[in-house]
């Protein structure tokens, strides 16, 4: 599957023909799911009537998710209260949060987003903008949604057997999509509660799991859907429950079962927001928007008929593809570690541009501690860090020893291209298989970092972030080449701080040098990394990956 591949939904299926499979997945452990609907701009509610001398106007923007539910209850508060006319707009939360950061008018009154996170995170990028926090005023929720795990009704057999939940995503047992988390409130929520499940001692496991959810960004909830229908594996898409009600309810929509975590679930609240803050200095319309909060609050009906539990979490739900009664939510990730979450997730996922240079020297045929020679061990690493990268990485192979083109210490045998061509990423594939017929000579370090950077620099794309990455398991070992001082002098003088090409140094085995790795990484503003046994180069992989923005102080 395409980063943002997208393609048409099949007819729906009759609901009647899965029902006993939503008992059986119910019964074994579920998940979770998500999805929302393309709504007009503007969803006009009641109009004021003709006696009125002037009408009071109350204006609320709402997340496209509950925009319609916010509609019906507002023609119901103007139809209750003379002279009141309230439009509700359907806008996604990151739209809104954008413009109330930037410091502009949403034009709105009351703001209903997918998620509390969003008062963090609007005060944090103001705060990145130079601008002050804005004064929206966050209040309780309105409605609250449990996340899930979307699988296609269709594939549900595959589900009944064993429970799933976040440590199957942890593990890799499960193939999940999960829309972009910049976005959506859900994916955010998900991700805090994908971390609560993994080792606190070890965040490499859930920065594993963030590289793999990050290979494939649906576009949109739609989108995922999509693409789990036709999903080559079970696939499920990490979603809410009232968006898997919404989109089973939907006219000719296929269906989809919310799988239940079997380890526990966060939420996701949606909050009445005062745009203007506790006051907005109009006594009239304060008024207004009070008397408009108490009457959505007191539409718990409205609310649950549309697939959401109530603000407190309760309400019984009778809706295809759920349970009934509401689950026990675990606590969430609070708005701080949710932001920090997303900007890992932002670094892990970052459109990079990458020459690695692999060491091809004769010693990568000795043998490691587990009888698999050094090259083995790189090619099960390397093939599995591949099957972890988006196809909007744009990544080139070199190998390098002594000597190996000419005089020249390296061998460039693919250039830097997008992964997401087939022919290209195949064509990386049979170089990681071909390396052990490659093995000769001694260590070509310097010479082949120095070219190296200059081969990424002389292609430079300031859209992505553009890296040098090498991989050995020794020291120079070039006589006739430059010496470290001399490569380092000439890094210095070759930086260009408007085209920065990091160097990623990874050793592994006992025979690399690495002060060497570490004082050529520093100049760079990259990173060094060691894996001491051969067989720990997976885990320091994700490391290099995992670690990119702390640099150069990791």
């Amino acid at each position: 599957m395409g980063r943002h591949t997208i393609a048409r939904r099949r007819p729906g299926l009759i609901w009647g023909s899965v029902a006993a499979l939503v008992a059986v997945c119910l019964v074994a452990g579920g998940g979770i799911a998500w999805a929302s609907g393309s709504l007009d701009d503007l969803l006009p509610t009641g109009t004021p009537t003709a006696s009125c001398d002037s009408v009071s106007p109350l204006a609320v923007v709402a997340d496209p998710a509950i925009a319609p539910v916010m509609a019906s209850i507002a023609t119901d508060f103007d139809a209750s209260h003379s002279c009141t006319e309230t439009t509700v707009k359907a806008q996604d939360s990151a739209d809104t949060a954008s413009v109330l950061a930037a410091g502009n008018d949403v034009h709105a009154d009351v703001w209903v987003p997918d998620s509390a996170a969003w008062r963090t995170r609007t005060d944090a990028t103001a705060a990145s903008l130079g601008r002050p926090a804005p004064t929206a005023q966050f209040g309780d929720a309105v409605a609250t949604t449990p996340v899930v795990f979307a699988a296609p009704a269709a594939q549900s057999a595959a589900f009944a057997e064993d429970p799933v939940g976040w440590s199957s995503i942890l593990d890799g047992s499960l193939s999940a999509l999960l829309p972009d988390p910049e976005g959506s409130g859900a994916s955010l929520a998900a991700l805090g509660a994908l971390g609560a499940h993994a080792p606190g001692d070890d965040i490499r496991p859930f920065a594993g799991a963030m590289i793999a959810l990050g290979k494939t960004i649906p576009r949109s909830l739609d989108a995922a859907l999509v693409s789990a229908e036709s999903a080559s594996v079970p696939t499920v898409v990490v979603t809410t429950e009232q968006a898997v009600a919404s989109t089973n309810s939907a006219p000719d929509s296929d269906q989809f079962l919310a799988l239940y975590p079997a380890d526990g679930t966060a939420g996701v609240d949606f909050p009445f927001v005062r745009v203007g803050g506790e006051s907005t200095g109009d006594a009239e319309l304060d008024a207004l928007i009070a008397d408009f909060e108490e009457a959505v609050h007191a539409s718990s009906d409205a609310i649950v008929a549309a697939g959401f539990r109530e603000g407190d979490g309760t309400g019984v739900l009778d809706a295809p593809g759920v349970v009934a009664q509401p689950v026990v939510l675990m606590a969430g990730a609070d708005g701080a570690s949710q932001l920090s979450i997303l900007r890992t997730w932002g670094v892990l996922n970052l459109r990079s541009r990458m020459l690695a240079a692999i060491d091809v020297s004769g010693s990568m045929e000795e043998p490691s501690e587990s009888g698999l020679r050094r090259i083995d061990i790189f090619q099960q690493a390397a093939s599995g860090a591949l099957q972890k990268f988006s196809g909007e990485v744009e990544l080139g192979v070199w190998v390098f020893s002594t000597q190996r083109d000419g005089d020249k210490d390296w061998e460039d045998l693919a250039p830097i291209a997008p992964l997401g061509d087939a022919a290209h990423s195949q064509q990386i594939a049979g170089i990681v298989a071909s390396l052990p017929d490659r093995l000769g000579g001694a260590t070509g370090l310097y010479d082949t970092t120095l070219a190296g950077v200059k081969n990424v620099r002389d292609g430079y794309d300031a859209s992505k972030v553009n890296s040098l990455l090498v991989i050995t398991d020794g020291k120079n070992e070039d006589e006739n080449g430059i010496s470290l001082d001399e490569l380092l002098a000439q890094l210095e003088k070759q930086a260009d701080p408007d085209k920065p090409v990091p160097v990623i140094m990874i050793g592994f085995g006992p025979d690399t040098d690495l002060d060497a790795m570490s004082r050529i990484a520093k100049v760079t503003g990259g990173a060094a990394y060691s894996a001491t046994k051969p067989e720990d180069l997976g885990d320091v992989l994700v490391d290099a990956l995992s670690q990119r923005s702390c640099r150069p102080d990791c």
